[in-house]
């Protein structure tokens, strides 16, 4: 099975699963939801994957990745459409729900997928490659939800949503009988160290839960503070489809960056880059200056994941790379669910300019923790 393949089962899961991010936060706050209400739901997506993830890699291991990833875009699918026929805020948190269940078990089994395709020598180029398509399906999800929003409501952008996930359900039931097999992993031997990923990931590890952290904070509150400015949906999606574009450019020169700085010096300086743009965000006004923060924030923050990705995959035991990736999105995903909600508290407190001037803090701090550590 060629790695092109596995890239189209990428691009169509996450188009999906940014533009159903993107429209779950729309349609809360048509629906008249707050500031704490939207940073709850944003916790929702990344509930399941808290609880899951490590054990979701040790299936993906175990049965390898077609039935896993079959299922979880059937469930990713009909959590997309329960808004459609049940216009209800619990609606909207049981799409995030389901859209949080799919995501782990999908995310999860393609990421092993790209590294059990890959040699040592080709892994690091096929990551990128991997981030890249990301890149490109985060920047198309969130101007297709803008757009059909404009143009013919919400419940036409759910079910369009919905589609995407299953055109990838579809590619697997027909061709998912040529992706490898899994394998159960040898037994430890008696009296030795539990296997698990090596002490010098740690640091990664927490660098990429930061990361994403932010990340998840400026693709929920930057909606938040351009609606309340009263932007346009679709302009809207374009705003958040530049940082997704600033991440393809910068993913394009990864590998020339990752020799000349050293992959967590350069992680280091991602961080305090997007710490800068969340400083920016408050003084911001206007479609416009938002794109530009969001294009260079972009930049910085989207070369997280084909770090800590080659990184983890490439120091984890052999057999074991589910786990470990896993573990990784496990940590991703706490963060992903206890940042936005603690922002929502904050913002209902101190008001919107909060949440982007204490992430602007941690994401400098992280930075500069990051580059002093980087020394592979």
């Amino acid at each position: 099975m060629s790695i092109a393949y596995t890239l189209s089962l990428t691009y169509f899961n996450m188009m999906s699963l940014r533009a159903g991010r993107v429209l779950v936060t729309l349609y809360a706050l048509h629906l008249g939801a707050d500031a704490f209400t939207v940073g709850l739901l944003a916790g929702v997506f990344a509930f399941f994957p808290m609880l899951l993830s490590y054990h979701a890699g040790k299936i993906s291991d175990h049965l390898g990745p077609r039935w896993p990833m079959t299922l979880a875009a059937l469930v990713g699918t009909g959590g997309m459409l329960v808004p459609v026929f049940m216009p209800t805020m619990p609606a909207v948190f049981a799409a995030a729900a389901l859209s949080g269940l799919s995501s782990v078990f999908y995310n999860l089994s393609v990421q092993n997928l790209v590294g059990m395709q890959s040699t040592a020598a080709s892994r690091a180029r096929n990551y990128s490659n991997y981030a890249m398509t990301v890149s490109v399906a985060n920047a198309a999800g969130p101007m297709m939800v803008g757009f059909a929003i404009d143009r013919s409501g919400y419940s036409t952008a759910f079910i369009c949503t919905s589609l995407l996930l299953l055109v990838a359900f579809t590619m697997l039931v027909v061709r998912g009988h040529t992706l490898p097999p899994g394998h159960r992993p040898e037994p430890e031997k008696p009296g030795a160290p539990p296997a698990g990923p090596l002490p010098s990931v740690w640091p990664v590890v927490a660098a990429s839960a930061l990361a994403q952290g932010g990340l998840d904070v400026f693709l929920v509150y930057v909606p938040v503070y351009a609606a309340g400015q009263g932007i346009s949906a679709s302009a809207i999606g374009i705003i958040i489809a530049m940082s997704a574009a600033g991440g393809f450019l910068a993913r394009i020169i990864l590998p020339q960056l990752i020799a000349r700085f050293g992959a967590l010096r350069l992680f280091g300086g991602a961080l305090v880059l997007g710490g800068l743009c969340f400083a920016a965000v408050p003084l911001a006004s206007g479609a416009l200056m938002l794109g530009i923060i969001s294009f260079i924030f972009g930049c910085g923050m989207n070369v997280s994941q084909p770090i800590s990705l080659t990184l983890m995959y490439n120091r984890s035991p052999q057999g074991r790379s589910g786990a470990a990736l896993g573990l990784r999105f496990a940590v991703d995903n706490a963060s992903r669910l206890v940042t936005p909600m603690l922002f929502g508290i904050a913002t209902a407190a101190m008001g919107m300019g909060v949440v982007f001037w204490i992430n602007a803090v941690l994401l400098g701090l992280g930075g500069l923790v990051a580059k002093m550590e980087g020394k592979d």
